[in-house]
């Protein structure tokens, strides 16, 4: 990837959750050295995913290896405390440390070791982070992840890829045309996407560590939202080579694109986590709604039939919820589908929500809103926990949510 991002992003977190656990993140000894102070990155990280409540924390002093005075503690009502140091090896890597302790008890948890090189320090705290989350919810955390996204700034187009927070931002590709539906590969290592470099639209594979791409569907007419196979080895996109917008499977091999629809406009394809199942958008109702149809096709089935208007379909990785845009009379928001029920809820209220994904664990969504001004935000499913994550120097759209790194 090349550049660095043009602005960081700031982290607002809006909102209070029914139940949030009472957390406190000690500042870590040692951390006065570095740039990003580890305790804050876990502590916004936790704040965010909703589950939890951070409490004041920077008048204690302690680490991994202290005893804590828990009878003075005990007025701050927290549930569990984080403590540890970071510590500069001889190598000129760092070493961080942490204990968790169940604060109630008053008794040790568990510990936490990683070792990184100094420009990976933010990297070790979203691990920390992680590890946290995953001791106290029995849930993977995702704040080792990536997200990608697109600005539009003074006439260039740039596909960013970014931590989950939306923090160390670095760019993948730069055009003056525009670039549009970034998809994450199942394993996390390519990105595909859209772009008009050519003066037509034009789907792309970018392998991200050395920067070389692929065209994988550059056929006559438009080529566009491309969607992964779970298994990495195809994809799904929207292709009008033969007249009309259809889903066709494409190998990354070159073999024939595989036609999968007909008639009407069908298009932004969306895997169910065990891809057996092919979401997508189509109008064939008079009305764009989404549809599922087995992921080698054959006949739809419709799952939307709340609104007259809903786009953008995207599938939970538990495969229990459909998150998807619906126009109202008020403006494009953010819905939610349990899909054995088909219950529905509205999850924002805003009016120009757009491209819903969901995080690696399904607890929240990330999605761009013109509220307030453009910016990415996250929300927990329920809606009452939002971050926005606001950046500076042009429009944000078109985010994706990928995997947790090893």
């Amino acid at each position: 990837m090349t550049g660095t991002a043009f602005a960081q992003f700031r982290v607002e977190i809006t909102g209070v959750g029914l139940t949030q656990l009472p957390v406190l993140i000690a500042p870590f000894k040692g951390e006065g050295q570095l740039t990003d102070k580890i305790a804050d990155i876990v502590q916004a990280n936790l704040s965010r995913s909703g589950q939890f409540k951070p409490l004041p924390s920077s008048s204690l002093v302690l680490d991994e290896m202290s005893r804590p005075d828990w009878p003075a503690l005990r007025p701050l009502s927290a549930e569990a405390l984080v403590a540890g140091s970071v510590t500069r090896l001889a190598n000129g890597r760092f070493e961080v440390r942490a204990r968790l302790w169940d604060a109630v008890k008053g008794a040790e948890k568990a510990d936490f070791k990683d070792q990184v090189a100094a420009a990976d320090i933010r990297l070790a705290a979203h691990r920390l982070a992680d590890w946290v989350y995953l001791q106290l919810t029995g849930t993977p955390g995702v704040f080792n992840s990536r997200i990608t996204y697109v600005t539009k700034s003074a006439g260039r187009y740039n596909l960013w890829v970014a931590d989950s927070d939306g923090q160390g931002a670095r760019s993948a590709l730069s055009s003056p045309e525009p670039i549009i539906s970034p998809s994450w590969s199942p394993a996390g290592t390519h990105l595909a996407y859209v772009s008009f470099e050519s003066r037509k639209p034009v789907v792309y594979v970018h392998e991200l560590s050395t920067g070389k791409r692929q065209v994988v569907a550059n056929f006559k007419g438009s080529n566009s939202a491309p969607a992964w196979a779970p298994d990495g080895l195809s994809l799904v996109a929207t292709l009008s080579r033969e007249g009309g917008s259809q889903l066709h499977r494409v190998s990354l091999q070159g073999a024939p694109p595989q036609r999968l629809t007909s008639g009407s406009i069908n298009t932004e394809p969306a895997f169910s986590p065990d891809g057996v199942w092919l979401y997508f958008a189509s109008d064939r109702g008079g009305s764009p709604q989404i549809y599922k149809m087995p992921a080698a096709g054959g006949p739809a089935q419709r799952v939307t039939f709340t609104g007259n208007y809903n786009i953008s379909p995207a599938i939970s990785p538990d495969g229990r919820w459909l998150a998807y845009v619906s126009r109202l009379a008020s403006g494009y928001r953010l819905h939610l589908m349990e899909l054995a029920t088909g219950q529905v809820t509205a999850v924002t209220d805003s009016n120009a929500d757009e491209r819903p994904s969901f995080a690696p664990n399904s607890r929240l969504l990330v999605y761009a809103t013109k509220q307030g001004g453009e910016a990415l935000m996250t929300t927990t499913l329920d809606g009452r926990i939002k971050a926005r994550l606001a950046g500076q120097g042009g429009d944000i759209r078109e985010p994706h949510w990928g995997p947790v790194r090893p």
